[in-house]
Order: structure tokens, then C-alpha cells, then sequence
């Protein structure tokens, strides 16, 4: 895992790239990659990339990056780990014409791969990446985010260059990139708590969406392309028996966990208890000689809005015997870390669960673990999340054959209800326009809402615009490529291309490198996300029970009582918090914020303060502190 950058002057008019601002935008990321640095500068000045390494797989100095092939025609800067790159290497060596300097390096393997293949060498991956290639003889460099987009990758293109990053705070190093909000990002962050891809916050910054690469020609032709989508890779089990489905799920599972055990340095778990992360443990324990290590969050004090799991995560981490490790979080860790979670995000990642899988990184990096299993992705893939049963419901009602004319009735009604109504007058909304119901797991405010937030500035520039202008691309790919059409798969695929790569998965990626570990996702092996894909809908909603076909897959496996209990999600206590300290920092944030800034209706933050809406003055928090952090500053 490291960091990585670069910078292509494609315009023979451009400025030649610096070694010393390469040098700068690598430093940045110093986090991310401890163990060394370099930079090489080639082509006359008209390429660059660079490199910070945290040393994983082969930790010697030959396995550094940037790395050439062996007339240095392709060059290759790579963040993430590919998992089966042994594989891939022992074929490549009986096919011959490749001199390795490495050992095992995986990087290496990467290198030899494109050279033997091309850009057709990403089907053979399994694994985490995003990466960058310099082809010398095409004159073209592409850039690489992994199919679930497990890492992520930052560019943009002004005055002849593409500059590219692991973080956006890089591309910041460049004195002529401008700091100003994209204002329709904004308009979409305030519905999905992060930006969907390929937009960023940042004016003139773009990320690169999951399972796609880009390649700029010389020339500057752009051309961007997606490589991998779930529907093409899924083949439907129906009329499978549901023994069989549980025993191919829990196999490739296994494959899965073993495969990331793949490592040069320790590697442990994070274990919160549920069915998820005891299953990891479950898993990663076997064959193992020596006690693994598991890490636990909870939290000093009792809440009503989150109530501590670790007794049940000690029960798992006792079954498999594991060295075990717990952190209690109070008020003050939240507090005194909230300058720092600003930095690392780069943008809002505007889930208050940042807090602890950073201090649970720190935990698990302080006890010498230098990569973790963490369990994102199951809930996702089988219907885990209570709420998605009221969506599935929902969202079955509004294909009964109702004439638009009624649920135009309906929402007038609904539109001079009660606040608590509203959510159902936009649900109606929805259905009216022959639109899903569910536009992902991490909504936040509905349109509605955003009016009443939004300056009237924006109000105005946003009249007309709605959120799902930036999902009905995925709605269009899911349309024509699924095949069930079914609403759990829409939410299932919505969330694979939206929820995960941009929200769960960056604050595993930035709260984790911010102390310089790497978090794997089992869960999220792309050959385990095909199979899960393959699953029929009445397969994963069998008697309205949650996670019924993983269940059966992994009973035996972890003990009853972690399977059968009610479903606690990993949280944080910010409703409490919010009547103390932090309620009070965030009301002097924001009041501040709508001084200085046209963003914001005061009167609607006033109006959630009122009512003690403390997750949504989160969401806003986060914004402001993010404004003042990086684009004030």
C-alpha cells in the first residue's frame, strides 16, 4: 500500500514537469508510504511519477517504485495489492521473453503483465489497485482504479498536463490548481454524504470512477473506458439448491481471506463482533500456528444511540484463540481528532464512523499489525440493513398499477403535512416520476431538505436539478445489464457504484493509510461480489429474514448467539454528543461558516439545531470544516 503521483505535459507547450513539485506532491502523502520515497522525471521532461512506499510484499529496495520493465519502455507507479500475482508471474515465466529483478514483487508482475497483454491484463488481477502506467513507446500514460474501487485515484487536466494522485492534497501542491467548491458536487454531497464519482469537491478535480481506466494520448486525447462491470461476470443461480449456494459462498469466501493473508509484514483483523468481521476471524485463523491478532472499538460510558458490542467480539476473538486487543473511545478522542479526520479526508467523508476505524487503525499499528481484514461489503451484497426491508416494501407498492393522476393526489396531501412526513411525499415524488425509490444506503437529505438548506443563491442555480441526475447513469447500466431487475439488486448495484467505492470504502482508505496501514476487504474480492450478484432475490429475501443465505453459509463456522442476534451497525454516540462539547463546536463552526461564505440558510441550521438533529449538523459540520481546512485557507 503506498501513494502515489504523477504528472504528464502531453502539450509540447506545457510546462516541463519539476522534479521538485513531484517531490512535494509525493511528501504530501508521506502517511501513506513510511518506508521510502523516489521520483523519476523522463521523455524529456514531459513525464513524471513518483512514489511513497509502505513495504508489504518483497521489502527489498529492487521492488521500489517508480518501476521500468526492462528496456524501461513501460514504467509503473501502484498503489494496492494483487493477490494472485504469484499465479500470474509463474505463467509469464513459463511463457518466457521477461528478465525479473525482483524476488516476489507484485508490482514487477504488473510491469511484465501489460507488456505481455496490454490493457486486456487487468482481467487476470485479483486484487486491490490504482495505478499508473507509462507506455513510452505509444506516448500515453493510463491510469487504473480496481473494479470495486477499493482504491482511489485523483487527476486533473489544465493547460496542457494531467497531474494524477492518491490524494487530492497532492494535486493541492501545485501552486496554479485553484481552490474553489464545485457547487453541483456540493448539491449532490448534501444527498449521498460524499460525492459520486467522477466529481470531487474541488473545482477542476476529478476521481476516477471503480472498475474503469483512462488514458491520455499523446495529443491529449482523452478516452475513458469501463473495464468491468458486475453483470457481465454473473451467472444466475436459479434453480441451484440453497445448500449448494451457502457451501460455493462460503468457499469463495475462504479463497478470499486466504488470499489476503498474502504478506511480507503482520496482518490482522478488525473485529467488532457481528457476522461479518467474526467471520473474517473465523477464517483467518485457520491454519494459522500462532494466536492471530484482532483489534475492537467501544466506547467509554453508556448511549442510547450506540450500545457496545466488544463482549461479543471478545466471545469470537476466545473461539479462535486470538491475541486481542480493545480501545475505549471517549467524547475527547472525537474532539481532539476532528482537525486531523479533515486533513486525511481530503473531501467530507461525512460518516462519523471515521472516528473509530482511525483510532482502531492506530490501535491495531501501535501492536506492530501492519495490514488488517476489515469486513465492508457484506450487507451491501445480502440484504443486511433493517431499513432495506421498508425500501424493498416501498418501493414493491410503487409498481402497483396506480394512475399518476392519484400520486399526484397523494402528494399534494403528503406536501402540507408534518415535517416527519416528508420522506414519504419524496418516496411518493419518486414513484410519480416512475424513478427507484432507493437511491442509495447513505442518503441524507432529500431535495426537499436542500431547499430549505441551500443559500437562496443556490437555490435558485439549483432549480430544477435533482440528485438523480447523478445516479441515472448507474440506473441506465443496471437496466440494461442485470439479469433480474429486481429492487434488491438495484440497491445492491447502486451501492456497489456509489455507497462503497466513494463512502465506506475512503474512510477505510484514509483513516487506515492515516497511520500508515492497509485495510483489505475480504467481502469485496471481486469473484466473491460475482457470485453474490448470481444469487437470485428470493434466495437472499427467503421468509423476510436478513442475511439468511450468508447465515446458513457461515453457521457452524461462528458461533449461534453472533448469528442470530439483532443487527447492531458500527457507530458512533454523535446524538448524545451533540447535546455536550460538540454540539456547541459545531454551532461556532457553522455560524462562522455561514458568515464568511453563500452556502448555507442559517435558518435551516438553526431549525436542526432546534430540533437536535445531531447526524445532519454532522453532514454539515464536516463541509464547513472541510471549506475552512482547504479551500479558505
Amino acid at each position: 500500500m503506498c501513494g502515489i503521483t504523477g504528472i504528464f505535459a502531453f502539450d509540447p507547450n506545457a510546462a516541463p514537469v519539476a522534479c521538485a513539485l513531484l517531490d512535494c506532491m509525493r511528501d504530501s502523502m508521506t502517511h501513506r508510504g513510511p518506508d521510502g520515497a523516489r521520483t523519476w522525471v523522463g521523455d524529456g521532461q514531459r513525464i513524471g511519477l513518483a512514489f511513497r512506499r509502505l513495504a508489504i510484499i518483497d521489502l527489498a529496495e529492487t521492488a521500489m517504485q517508480p518501476m521500468p520493465n526492462e528496456d524501461g519502455s513501460v514504467r509503473i507507479v501502484f498503489n494496492g495489492e494483487i493477490y494472485n500475482h504469484a499465479e500470474i508471474r509463474a505463467e509469464l515465466e513459463r511463457m518466457g521473453g521477461h528478465t525479473w529483478r525482483t524476488d516476489h514483487s507484485d508490482t514487477e508482475t504488473i510491469v511484465h503483465a501489460y507488456e505481455q497483454w496490454g490493457i486486456d491484463f487487468l482481467h487476470r488481477l485479483r486484487g486491490m489497485f490504482a495505478m499508473a502506467i507509462w507506455d513510452a513507446r505509444r506516448r500515453s500514460l493510463w491510469l487504473i482504479r480496481d473494479r470495486i474501487g477499493v482504491k482511489p485515484i485523483y487527476y486533473t487536466l489544465r493547460d496542457g498536463r494531467l497531474l494524477f494522485a492518491s490524494e487530492i492534497k497532492a494535486l493541492l501542491q501545485d501552486p496554479q490548481q485553484p481552490r474553489a467548491v464545485h457547487e453541483e458536487a456540493f448539491f449532490h454531497y448534501l444527498s449521498f454524504l460524499t460525492t459520486p464519482a467522477p466529481q470531487t469537491l474541488f473545482a477542476g478535480i476529478k476521481k476516477l470512477p471503480g472498475g474503469c481506466w483512462l488514458r491520455v494520448d499523446e495529443g491529449g486525447q482523452v478516452t475513458e473506458q469501463r473495464y468491468w462491470d458486475v453483470w457481465a461476470h454473473t451467472q444466475p443461480l436459479t434453480g441451484v439448491p440453497e445448500a449448494e449456494i451457502a457451501e460455493r459462498l462460503l468457499a469463495e469466501l475462504r479463497t478470499a481471506v486466504q488470499l489476503r493473508k498474502v504478506s511480507d509484514v503482520p496482518v490482522g483483523v478488525f473485529l467488532s463482533g457481528g457476522i461479518d468481521s467474526s467471520t473474517n476471524a473465523a477464517l483467518f485463523s485457520e491454519g494459522e500456528a500462532q494466536p492471530i491478532k484482532t483489534f475492537s472499538i467501544g466506547y467509554a460510558g453508556e448511549y442510547q444511540s450506540y450500545q457496545n458490542e466488544l463482549h461479543y467480539a471478545r466471545q469470537m476473538a476466545q473461539r479462535v484463540g486470538a491475541d486481542h486487543h480493545e480501545l475505549l473511545l471517549s467524547q475527547d478522542d472525537l474532539l481532539d481528532f476532528l482537525p486531523r479526520m479533515v486533513q486525511l479526508q481530503d473531501e467530507p467523508i461525512a460518516d462519523p464512523v471515521c472516528v473509530p476505524v482511525y483510532y482502531v487503525s492506530k490501535l491495531a499499528r501501535d501492536n506492530g499489525v501492519i495490514v488488517a481484514q476489515v469486513g465492508e461489503g457484506a450487507d451491501e451484497l445480502f440484504w443486511g440493513y433493517p431499513h432495506w426491508k421498508r425500501m424493498v416494501a416501498l418501493q414493491q407498492y410503487a409498481r402497483w398499477p396506480v394512475p399518476r393522476t392519484l400520486k399526484q393526489l397523494g402528494l399534494a396531501g403528503l406536501r402540507v403535512m408534518d415535517r416527519a412526513h416528508k420522506i414519504y411525499y419524496e418516496y411518493l415524488r419518486r414513484s410519480a416520476d416512475g424513478l427507484p425509490i432507493f437511491w442509495g444506503g447513505a442518503e441524507a437529505f432529500t431535495d426537499a431538505e436542500k431547499a430549505r438548506l441551500l443559500s437562496p443563491r443556490l437555490r435558485g442555480q439549483f432549480a430544477g436539478l435533482t440528485s438523480w441526475q447523478a445516479i441515472e447513469p448507474i440506473h441506465q447500466r443496471f437496466m440494461a445489464n442485470a439479469w433480474e431487475q429486481s429492487p434488491l439488486h438495484w440497491m445492491s448495484y447502486i451501492d456497489l457504484n456509489l455507497r462503497l467505492p466513494e463512502l465506506l470504502l475512503m474512510r477505510v482508505d484514509k483513516m487506515s493509510m492515516g497511520v500508515s496501514l492497509e485495510g483489505r476487504v475480504p467481502f469485496l474480492d471481486h469473484k466473491f461480489v460475482e457470485l453474490a450478484l448470481s444469487i437470485p432475490t428470493a434466495v437472499k429475501m427467503r421468509d423476510g429474514e436478513l442475511k439468511a443465505i450468508l447465515k446458513r453459509a457461515v453457521r457452524g463456522l461462528i458461533p449461534d448467539e453472533l448469528i442470530d442476534r439483532k443487527k447492531q451497525g458500527f457507530g458512533v454516540p454523535v446524538y448524545e454528543w451533540f447535546f455536550d462539547r460538540l454540539g456547541d463546536q459545531a454551532r461556532q463552526e457553522l455560524d462562522a461558516f455561514c458568515r464568511q461564505t453563500d452556502f448555507l440558510n442559517p435558518a435551516g441550521i438553526s431549525d436542526l439545531f432546534e430540533r437536535r438533529n445531531g447526524p445532519k449538523i454532522w453532514y454539515l459540520l464536516n463541509f464547513a470544516l472541510w471549506w475552512k481546512e482547504y479551500v479558505q485557507a
